[in-house]
């Protein structure tokens, strides 16, 4: 595949995975973000121990473990008591890191700038910003258009532009996405103003009717990641980070217990934001000829079990290996999208269940016992080993 060129919309965790897996591929790459600067956005997220060893495959498993935190034990609280109903059986007390066997959080501005290393170490060009995609054109080769008037040929054009996808739309003309009847709220706290709060643990998600609360350490320990997630009726902005106060986000969870109500009380400032959460229905396919959509422009999920970020490399390491081994392009998207789809519609399903579960009220240990986020191969999934699917046939 050397020399062949491609196009990625979007300098997200998927796009910067799959232009890392591209270029050690030997693929040239330009990948297009819309943004002028690349500021630290965004705050924890969680990384499966599948979507880990796809990292560790590109070279970044030493980075990652320095720059993320083990979730050792992941803890169910009730609501109201504070009472843990479940946890995951790993004591936090077991000695030493456990690598990348178990689930990892982390900043997301911190895995992004893991990728942009990796990716300006192989090309320094790779990354160009301040370019918003308008629409493409598929002939001989692929033309995408941007809003500064510049324009880019390419052999295959991947958008990882996420949940408001302008090629998805294009290409599929689906519309706007839906709100999902659920506000989030979103902040980091210093650990020195937590510390009176984390008495349950490192890594707890308190839940009650028709909302949860986590919260969980990053970077190093010396940082909480906070986030609130509650249904709602309504989202009248279009902002991803809408400014939000102390006193509208303690609102909604004033009959939490003292750890969760004692964290919001000090969540106050410009690093405290509420966004709505977005889904479209599911694509029967990603791709159409040479053009791919990749995490959140193919398959926006709610945020349940954590494993929006994990999708997104997954797609990365699956498109690249697909387009390393069948030389027919568009034969190789479909073979991504093929062994793709089952994964991805498995676990927008159980997000749907998980949080359906534990935003019930009177939820028990017996429930949690059996819900989603309990069954380990929801997170074990390996996209450097999984077979890819019709790959004999699409070849041909």
């Amino acid at each position: 595949m050397s020399g062949r060129c491609v196009t990625i919309i979007g300098a997200g965790v998927g796009g910067m995975t799959a232009a890392l897996a591209l270029l050690r591929r030997g693929w040239r790459v330009r990948v297009h973000e819309q943004a002028s600067v690349l500021k630290e956005v965004g705050a924890g997220i969680s990384i499966s121990p599948g979507a880990a060893a796809g990292l560790a495959s590109l070279g970044l498993g030493p980075a990652l473990l320095r720059a993320s935190l083990p979730v050792a034990r992941l803890a169910f609280a009730h609501y109201r008591t504070g009472e843990i109903l479940s946890s995951s059986s790993e004591p936090e007390t077991t000695p030493g890191d456990p690598g990348l066997r178990v689930a990892r959080h982390i900043h997301r501005a911190d895995l992004q700038n893991l990728l942009l290393a990796a990716v300006r170490a192989l090309d320094p060009q790779a990354l160009v910003l301040g370019r918003k995609l308008v629409c493409f054109e598929q002939d001989a080769r692929i033309v995408a258009h941007f809003a500064d008037g510049g324009r880019e040929e390419a052999d295959v054009l991947i958008a990882a532009d996420g949940v408001r996808s302008v090629a998805r739309r294009q290409l599929f003309g689906d519309g706007v996405a839906q709100f999902a009847g659920q506000i989030a709220f979103r902040c980091l706290l210093p650990r020195t103003l937590a510390e009176p709060y984390l008495r349950t643990g490192n890594a707890v998600v308190s839940i009650g009717e028709g909302r949860i609360f986590h919260r969980y350490l990053i970077r190093g320990g010396s940082w909480v990641n906070v986030v609130g997630i509650a249904r709602s009726d309504a989202w009248p902005h279009e902002s991803w980070n809408t400014p939000a106060s102390s006193e509208e986000f303690l609102a909604l969870y004033r009959d939490f217990h003292a750890d969760v109500t004692g964290l919001i009380r000090h969540a106050t400032g410009p690093e405290l934001i509420k966004w709505g959460l977005f889904v479209r229905p599911p694509l029967p396919r990603w791709s159409i000829d040479r053009v791919a959509l990749l995490g959140d422009a193919a398959h926006p999920i709610l945020p349940f079990l954590g494993l929006g970020a994990a999708l997104a490399i997954e797609d990365g390491i699956v498109i690249a290996r697909a387009l390393e081994e069948i030389p027919r392009l568009d034969a190789a998207l479909e073979c991504y999208q093929a062994t793709r789809l089952r994964r991805v519609e498995s676990v927008r399903l159980a997000s749907i269940r998980q949080g359906d579960i534990i935003q019930t009220a009177g939820v028990t240990s017996q429930s949690l016992a059996q819900a989603p986020a309990a069954q380990d191969t929801l997170f074990d999934f390996d996209p450097c080993s999984t077979p890819l699917q019709f790959a004999a046939q699409a070849a041909l």
